[in-house]
């Protein structure tokens, strides 16, 4: 009785404290949907955890006026760069894990060195460079940068989904005289949906929440993605806590919608071995 009493209270523990973390964790989340629905004149530090005298949506209404085409600019730049950057880390992963040749294991590292250079340290010789092309200023601009930074992550992820194929089928397709596209085509490709939906999901998550790059590269309101327009929407005298929030709220839904539809494949595809080494 005494051991069964004892993991029983530990078993209450434990949970109590999941209970405690968890609420922890959704209480920013709570203030940021309950200020977002009261209107203008109910925002008060004191009524701050008050729930609202009247459902507004005034906040929503005026956040998307000022938000919409700063959250198409982000479309426009999340979709093509996640497509480009999963592509060519695919191409990338697939020659380096299936067809070795001298140096493929320097190339790989030169390639993951990419991964730990931050941001910062590049922003200088990045507007020179985009401004020599003259994309500086611009969506393609963006994209260009994030499909580039984007190529160490989603190579190392490729690679590893693909070095757990037997090169059995590999060899195969070499002596029925299939070239290294037709390989990748015909048995590669199929068999990538788990690694792609992966790589898709981590890509299209950090480029839509990046900033540091969208406000360097993109000096024009009108070409600017949600991020920093979302930063812009605090007004210089009265800032009006409901708008801001439901910005935030309006800002975080794409990503949020794409965890919900797309998780259970995101885990599949970690536990597929896509990112094991």
């Amino acid at each position: 009785m005494s051991i069964v009493k004892t993991k029983i209270n530990r078993q209450i523990i434990i949970y109590a404290l999941l209970v405690l973390f968890t609420s922890f964790f959704i209480l920013p989340m709570y203030i940021l949907v309950l200020t977002s629905f009261k209107p203008f004149q109910d925002v008060t530090v004191s009524t701050l955890w008050n729930w609202p005298t009247s459902l507004s949506t005034d906040g929503f209404s005026r956040a998307f006026k000022k938000l919409a085409p700063n959250l198409l600019n982000s479309f426009y730049l999340v979709i093509p760069a996640t497509l480009i950057s999963a592509t060519l880390g695919s191409l990338n992963g697939y020659v380096l894990a299936q067809w070795k040749f001298k140096g493929s294991k320097i190339l790989f590292a030169l390639i993951l060195f990419g991964m730990f250079i931050p941001y910062q340290s590049i922003l200088f010789p990045l507007v020179q460079f985009l401004q020599a092309i003259d994309l500086y200023g611009s969506i393609p601009g963006l994209i260009l940068v994030h499909v580039v930074y984007g190529i160490p992550i989603t190579t190392l992820i490729f690679r590893n989904y693909y070095y757990e194929v037997p090169t059995v089928l590999t060899e195969a397709a070499k002596v029925d005289g299939a070239n290294i596209l037709a390989v990748y085509r015909h048995i590669f490709f199929p068999i990538s949906l788990p690694a792609f939906v992966v790589v898709v999901i981590w890509q299209f998550t950090n480029i839509w929440n990046e900033f540091l790059f969208a406000v360097t590269v993109t000096s024009q309101p009108a070409n600017q993605p949600i991020t920093v327009a979302l930063s812009n929407l605090a007004g210089s005298q009265v800032i009006e806590w409901n708008i801001q929030m439901s910005g935030a709220i309006i800002t975080a839904l794409p990503t949020l919608l794409v965890y919900i539809f797309l998780g259970r494949y995101f885990i599949k595809g970690l536990l597929a071995g896509s990112v094991k080494g």
